[in-house]
């Protein structure tokens, strides 16, 4: 079993059914939701646990089947996408929802899925690392566990920054890898927040790898514009090594699991988050090969040389995110609008976490006293509150 979190998944899941309750797992993307059924079918079916798949891509008939069964209570673990949100998947006894990569998933459609159980419990997990301190301002309100710790199967990944000037050795170095029967990775950054756009430079750069470097080899690409259908049909054949690169956004960022791969490249490092590059680099050193990351950058100013040396020294997500945190400021380390978050306009994540936690702890406070603000004292509170947000929370 390859990842930590799943394997914690799997264990409260079971946890849930053998109390007589049912589980539900909501991921991200199809691929990953997929990838989950397998290893949960793999491992649970031996228990006589009963799992199932719902996304938006299976038949209509399917659907009503599954529907009908989860509603009798025949389905122990029903594992999907947003699908499982919509308005006629009926659980018979829900006790327990787990969101994978929770960031993804706004809190409205967290609320909508635990509303399909009665006060079911909540497992939220990410792989991407936030330092704790922040972690208890974003989820104040769970329990935080860390697994820092690496699967004992987890090879070191070799990480090196390199200039344009290097691109002829990378390129070699790349096919002695594939010669020996690896695979490689390729990820090109988003220019902007224009499809299209990073359509044009993914299947520009592909078109000049596939036709010049690299024309001996398999060279596919994916991007954000493909149907999920086409994503996934490349994805699965890049897992079953009829391609030897691949080369894409970042959509590969989240679970994908390809223990054959061992070079990730990534270009244009400077324009991602270190969290990214981290979750990035992630991908590979995933079986039994020395792994390596190669981040080709471009630009001298000493937060990018700050940021490379960073990626290049450690390999402790955690590190790496207090220190894309300090480098970056909150705002853009996860679009912390997102979270529902207000920017601040004084106080500075990083800096003031001692303040914000004392903060924090008033505030629960307040909240166990006065919930709904009622109180005299708390008038001022809840007109500020109520100014902040107009609307958009309900206290």
């Amino acid at each position: 079993m390859d990842h930590g979190k799943t394997v914690v998944a799997m264990i409260a899941a079971y946890k849930a059914v053998k109390s007589d309750y049912q589980a539900t797992i909501m991921a991200p993307t199809a691929i990953l939701a997929k990838q989950h059924l397998e290893e949960f079918t793999k491992v649970l079916s031996q228990y006589n646990i009963k799992c199932e798949l719902l996304i938006s891509g299976i038949s209509k008939k399917k659907k009503e089947e599954i529907l009908e069964r989860l509603k009798s209570g025949e389905i122990d673990i029903l594992i999907g996408t947003h699908a499982i949100l919509e308005e006629n998947v009926v659980f018979n006894k829900l006790g327990l929802v787990i969101t994978d990569e929770q960031h993804r998933f706004g809190v409205r459609q967290r609320t909508t899925i635990n509303n399909k159980g009665k006060n079911p419990d909540v497992l939220v997990m990410t792989a991407t690392p936030i330092p704790r301190t922040l972690a208890l301002i974003l989820y104040g309100d769970l329990d935080i566990s860390i697994i820092d710790e690496l699967p004992p199967n987890r090879k070191k990944i070799d990480t090196f920054a390199v200039r344009k000037s290097m691109e002829n050795r990378v390129n070699n170095f790349v096919k002695e890898q594939l010669n020996e029967g690896r695979q490689a990775y390729i990820v090109c950054p988003l220019v902007e927040e224009n499809e299209e756009i990073n359509a044009q430079s993914v299947i520009e750069l592909a078109e000049k790898y596939k036709n010049e470097i690299f024309k001996d080899y398999k060279v596919e690409y994916l991007h954000g514009k493909m149907r999920p259908k086409e994503k996934e049909e490349i994805m699965d054949k890049f897992k079953r090594k009829e391609i030897d690169i691949l080369i894409s956004t970042t959509v590969i960022e989240v679970g994908v699991n390809v223990p054959n791969a061992s070079i990730m490249i990534i270009e244009n490092a400077e324009r991602f988050g270190l969290a990214a590059l981290h979750q990035l680099r992630g991908r590979v050193g995933r079986g039994e090969y020395k792994s390596y990351c190669i981040l080709k950058y471009e630009g001298n100013s000493d937060t990018i040389k700050q940021r490379m040396e960073v990626m290049v020294k450690t390999n402790d997500g955690f590190v790496i995110s207090e220190k894309d945190l300090s480098l970056r400021g909150t705002g853009e380390f996860f679009g912390t609008k997102q979270h529902g978050l207000p920017e601040f306009k004084i106080a500075n994540l990083f800096e003031d976490m001692e303040l914000l936690k004392s903060v924090q702890s008033v505030a629960i406070n307040i909240m166990s006293k006065d919930p709904n603000l009622e109180k005299k004292e708390n008038e001022k509170l809840k007109t500020i509150i109520d100014n902040k947000f107009k609307g958009r929370i309900e206290i």
